[in-house]
């Protein structure tokens, strides 16, 4: 049995090279930039007007001001603002040539000759400078970003419509097991419904991957050995999950020794997810999760979701918030690491939810996350901080 930093060690050690595309960039949510993105153009491209007004120059304010031109957004400014002059300006339009400031319609009166008077005491500049946020050239989203909404509009605007990405990691998930029956059946006495294999599955797809659900493999060497060799044949990642404890019918270490695959290691000292095994057959990773459903989705979020996020080359490293702990908490058994889900309360404290064990899938349900509790450390004190890894 190995610590958990050991066995993350060991998962991260050998990063295969993932190919890379290029595709719409409408379609890169999730996906990670292969390369540096680049604006073809200045944001702004022009002086930008930040409000609704009058261009002008500042050295007239205390002068009536002629309006020679209206400037809507789109518009390409005809005239040059000169002496006493100013142009009607809406938000977002371009700022004419000889116009220092932009001032607001609340502070203008206009004269019984139509002309525009200030009738504030100063005013901002009120317009946005061109290239104030971006100049053409400069990196605007770098190599290893995971792609999100925010960056769809980066990508838009900087005229990148065809982004290249690493390619989506394939990730054939298996469930193993006898007693386990798919979700439309209603299982009997003995059995379970398979809520590991879609937890994987969603897991997995939540990251940018191209999951690959091959069924339930039941409690036959054979039948196990043929599934996983398609499995990996087919994928990068393939994860399965029972079948890893120490039973008569647990028969994953079996198959990998069959299959030539080579095991890292077998057991990792943690709590949930003691029986996890991770191996490498060529350029392919094959998990081996506990069957339980807290156990499995800690596992993955641990060691799968890392490993996938750096094979497709993200710069990322999970969301940790480093808040006070609420309550007082203690465990019965320390020699593992142990990870619970937790909430963070409106006044910022970590509470640890109620949790009774591997098996109990329910308390991930309001969870903001899982904290852990390191080895050796029976119990966690109110107010001592504690690190909230986001799930």
């Amino acid at each position: 049995m190995i610590k958990f930093e050991e066995a993350l060690d060991k998962i991260l050690e050998s990063i295969p090279v993932i190919d890379k595309e290029h595709i719409e960039f409408t379609s890169a949510l999730n996906r990670v930039l292969a390369q540096d993105v680049k604006s073809d153009i200045d944001m702004p491209p022009f002086n930008k007007s930040a409000m609704d007004g009058y261009a002008c120059r500042r050295q007239d304010l205390d002068q009536e001001l002629e309006v020679i031109e209206t400037i809507r957004a789109g518009k390409i400014p005809e005239k040059k603002v000169t002496k006493h002059k100013c142009a009607r300006i809406m938000t977002g339009a371009i700022v004419p040539r000889g116009a220092d400031c932009v001032i607001m319609v609340e502070e203008t009166e206009l004269t019984d000759s139509g002309k525009v008077l200030f009738v504030g005491k100063n005013t901002k500049p009120n317009f946005v400078p061109k290239a104030q946020d971006v100049k053409s050239g400069d990196i605007v989203l770098e190599k290893g970003t995971v792609i999100k909404p925010q960056h769809i509009a980066v990508l838009a605007s900087a005229g990148c419509i065809k982004p290249l990405v690493s390619r989506k990691v394939r990730v054939g998930v298996i469930s193993t097991g006898d007693e386990i029956v798919e979700p439309s059946q209603k299982p009997v006495l003995s059995q379970i419904r398979n809520s590991n294999g879609y937890q994987l599955m969603a897991q997995s797809e939540r990251i940018g991957t191209a999951p690959v659900y091959y069924g339930i493999a039941g409690d036959s060497e054979e039948l196990t050995l043929e599934m996983i060799s398609k499995a990996v044949a087919e994928n990068d990642i393939v994860l399965l999950t029972g079948g890893v404890s120490m039973g008569d019918f647990d028969f994953i270490p079996a198959v990998f020794e069959k299959m030539g695959i080579r095991m890292l290691f077998r057991t990792v000292a943690i709590q949930p997810g003691k029986p996890t095994v991770f191996g490498i057959y060529g350029k392919k990773r094959i998990f081996g999760l506990p069957g339980n459903p807290v156990s499995s989705f800690n596992t993955f979020e641990l060691f799968v979701k890392p490993l996938i996020l750096k094979m497709m080359g993200a710069d990322h490293e999970p969301g940790v918030f480093n808040l006070p702990l609420g309550i007082r908490y203690t465990r019965i058994k320390s020699a593992r690491m142990s990870w619970i889900p937790v909430k963070i309360s409106d006044k910022g404290l970590v509470i640890p939810l109620e949790y009774h064990g591997s098996a109990h899938i329910q308390a991930l349900v309001n969870a903001d996350g899982i904290i852990g509790i390191p080895v050796g450390t029976p119990t966690l004190e109110k107010g001592e901080r504690v690190d909230v890894r986001q799930i």
